[in-house]
């Protein structure tokens, strides 16, 4: 079960650990992650240079630790603040998300002629795709205002991130168009084996890997 499997009347504050407080933490840590693509792009180099790896080394160690204490918590059966009652017995939510983040960070293509924020011109959309398009339409159908106003509340976020990149980080415009609409779609699944956290990123991260050549 994921968020998109609770009827749209349940709000989904009632089932959080924490009650409302746990669900706007939940909120709030996807929001924050709004700033992992800012610090990969900006200061992955000497953060990696600490550790003595790549940046791109730095992220697959990152994976692999949440991987690890992901297992932990499904072995001991934890909830933290902002989780679900179900997450105790399947992967989170939180934890879907961050792997997404982690791949799209690895294998999204960077520019070949720019450094900086520019190099994650599908990357970063990627990811602000998931941070704040959930929230917006997580809210919006807990509001009770129905799937399709979270649908075009999603899509409105979604093409004002998508065309941002294109503006501020050259994200090729025919890929702003196609993307942000599967940024939502993404959203919309309803499947116990994949939480939304992980298709809002991974189904235009596929698109993004099949269409490159043509891009």
């Amino acid at each position: 079960m994921n968020e998109n499997e609770i009827p749209l009347d349940i709000d989904h504050a009632k089932h959080s650990v924490g009650g409302l407080g746990g669900h706007f933490f939940r909120r709030f840590t996807h929001v924050i992650m709004a700033v992992i693509p800012v610090i990969y792009f900006t200061k992955g180099e000497e953060i990696s240079d600490f550790f003595s790896l790549s940046p791109s080394g730095l992220v697959t160690y990152a994976c692999f630790i949440l991987i690890f204490l992901e297992m932990l918590r499904l072995y001991f059966g934890v909830i933290v603040v902002g989780q679900r009652e179900y997450e105790a017995k399947q992967i989170s939510a939180l934890a879907w998300g961050a792997f997404a983040v982690c791949l799209a960070l690895l294998i999204s293509p960077e520019s070949n002629t720019s450094n900086g924020m520019k190099s994650g011109l599908y990357a970063a959309p990627l990811i602000w795709g998931l941070t704040f398009v959930d929230p917006i339409m997580g809210e919006i159908k807990r509001s009770k205002k129905g799937l399709r106003s979270a649908i075009i509340g999603g899509l409105v976020v979604s093409y004002m991130i998508w065309f941002s990149s294109s503006y501020f980080l050259g994200t090729p415009i025919i890929a702003s168009v196609i993307l942000a609409p599967l940024t939502v779609l993404g959203e919309l699944p309803s499947v116990k084996w994949i939480d939304d956290n992980a298709t809002m990123v991974l189904l235009p991260l596929t698109i993004i890997l099949l269409l490159e050549p043509f891009l």
